[in-house]
């Protein structure tokens, strides 16, 4: 791959978008490059995710302006639902992704971060939907996924008004979970993705299966959502292993996705 680069750290992958010179802008070569990386993920051994952008100044800097500057009609709309598959292809993927937030997250950088389960962002990170500066929308679900993580109004100000935040804000708006130094940042999300990796698989992969899908229909519902993947936990070595370590006051679990 020319864009993305791939490293595992025990249960943990990290997937890199590697294209500083342009502040890791999305173009079409690099959606097809994630979209193949978590194709090649192996989910037996990798219990966590970690995406963030190469070099300190930028996560990701939005999609190629260059490229989408001469699409036609149609091809705005292919360029929007090739940029939205991949997302929601992230968004859904059975394992927990951990934005780690380096900077410039603008327009579909932003909206590739909001695609992941948890945001963290460094304290010169930058937010931002640009797109009707542009002349165009967001395209890659910033319109949908931004007014359900902060709320309806906020986001409506933020893409009519095209206004960058920085950190302080996005952490106060509720857009990010945590803001550390450039220095503490992937540490950080390493830590955090260890501690999610120690926990049943079957378990953590099932509530990104609850809270997906419930957040999508009515309560009576997404109840019924929650009652049939918490059944599927049971019979399982995992869930064994956990209920008997802790009635056995046992430290020590070892849970196999199974």
């Amino acid at each position: 791959m020319d864009f993305i680069t791939y490293e595992v750290e025990g249960q943990v992958g990290i997937i890199t978008i590697n294209r500083p010179k342009a502040l890791n802008a999305l173009n079409s070569k690099v959606l097809e490059e994630l979209d193949a990386a978590l194709d090649a993920v192996d989910q037996d051994t990798i219990r966590c995710l970690i995406l963030t952008g190469a070099g300190e100044k930028s996560f990701v800097a939005g999609a190629d302006i260059g490229e989408m500057s001469t699409l036609t009609k149609a091809e705005g709309e292919a360029f929007g639902k090739k940029g939205n598959d991949i997302f929601r292809k992230l968004e859904t993927f059975p394992l927990p992704v951990i934005a780690a937030i380096n900077g410039f997250a603008l327009g579909g950088g932003c909206e590739l971060s909001m695609s992941c389960d948890i945001r963290i962002c460094s304290d010169n990170a930058v937010f931002g939907q640009p797109e009707v500066g542009l002349g165009i929308t967001p395209g890659f679900g910033g319109t949908q996924r931004l007014a359900r993580l902060v709320s309806p109004g906020m986001a409506k100000q933020l893409i009519y008004t095209a206004r960058n935040i920085k950190a302080d804000e996005a952490y106060r708006i509720g857009l990010v979970n945590a803001v550390y130094t450039q220095e503490e940042l992937l540490p950080a999300a390493k830590k955090m993705a260890a501690g999610i990796a120690k926990n049943a698989p079957i378990a953590v992969r099932n509530c990104k299966k609850a809270m997906n899908e419930g957040l999508q229909v009515d309560m009576d519902q997404a109840i019924v959502i929650e009652e049939k993947l918490f059944g599927d936990c049971f019979e399982t070595h995992d869930q064994k292993e956990g209920m008997g370590a802790f009635l056995e006051k046992r430290k020590e679990k070892t849970f196999t996705n199974n």
